[in-house]
């Protein structure tokens, strides 16, 4: 057991997830970006070249191009081929507001940097960590524990120890599985339990990891550990949270958490080892 107090004793089980055809799936509007630059013609935020004109000299911006289906929006012609290559002149003298600056990002940039940067801002939104179906609502933290409450129902608690348990009969018919989501609140952040079935190779296997709700620089501040126990044997993982900018298919296949072979788990389980009964008990603490 790693150091630093007991276990709890309440403990918490957990249910599998599902296909969840009821979540909503409509993005935040994260269109954030003041710059409005009227005179180069363009929708929203500035595109990147190439910029294209009608015959009749209305311009256009490579992405907006196939949203309106290669037709002008002003005068209904079709667009072609034609670039402006003035436009594009001018576009690389600008600097441009990162298009995150309302989660806090002020940094300008030249107008071709723009994109690189915005792939790895700290301030961009963050994918929903929900693992027991896709899911492609994105935002800031306090955007998505409001979304894993209200649409997918994710159990949260607050603490920074727990015991969990994952059942299942016949565990044997199960080779690929995904258990609820679990949330937990603790130092004034939440860290995501996941808990999954799968094979390693042909050899059936379970399991249990965190993700952090955070970056990978934060989530470096933290430790946790996981341990099953059962007939005076203990099997112990300690290690850090990944980020959830690393998706739970990402962590899981690089196997960074609590391993367990079905064998080892249904004898954790006690009884008659034909049902999964697996209590995983587990501490997050923070470094200094």
């Amino acid at each position: 057991m790693s150091p630093g107090g007991r276990f709890c004793e309440d403990v918490a089980e957990s249910r599998m997830a599902f296909a969840d055809t009821d979540v909503a799936t409509s993005t935040a509007d994260l269109r954030a970006s003041p710059f409005r630059k009227a005179a180069a013609g363009l929708i929203g935020n500035p595109g990147l070249p190439p910029n294209s004109n009608c015959p009749n000299g209305h311009t256009l911006c490579s992405s907006c191009k196939v949203r309106v289906h290669n037709c002008c929006p002003t005068c209904r012609n079709e667009l072609g081929n034609i670039r402006c290559l003035a436009l594009e002149k001018v576009a690389e003298s600008l600097d441009l507001p990162c298009r995150y600056q309302i989660y806090g990002c002020q940094d300008i940039f030249p107008y071709y940097s723009k994109l690189k940067h915005e792939k790895i801002c700290n301030y961009r939104p963050y994918s929903c960590p929900y693992a027991g179906a896709e899911c492609s609502v994105t935002g800031d933290i306090q955007f998505l524990m409001m979304h894993l409450k209200n649409d997918h129902k994710v159990d949260m608690h607050d603490g920074s120890t727990f015991n969990h348990r994952y059942v299942k009969s016949n565990p044997q018919e199960v080779e690929n599985a995904t258990w609820m989501l679990t949330i937990f609140n603790c130092f004034g952040r939440q860290f995501c339990l996941h808990f999954e079935a799968f094979h390693i190779g042909t050899a059936p296997v379970y399991m249990a990891f965190l993700r952090f709700m955070g970056d990978d620089d934060e989530a470096r501040q933290f430790t946790y550990s996981l341990e099953v126990s059962g007939s005076g044997r203990k099997l112990m993982w300690q290690g850090i949270p990944r980020s959830i900018r690393d998706s739970h298919r990402k962590v899981r296949d690089s196997q960074d958490g609590l391993i367990i072979q079905r064998n080892l788990a249904l004898f954790f389980s006690g009884g008659s080892r034909q049902e999964l009964k697996l209590k995983v008990a587990g501490r997050i603490w923070k470094e200094h």
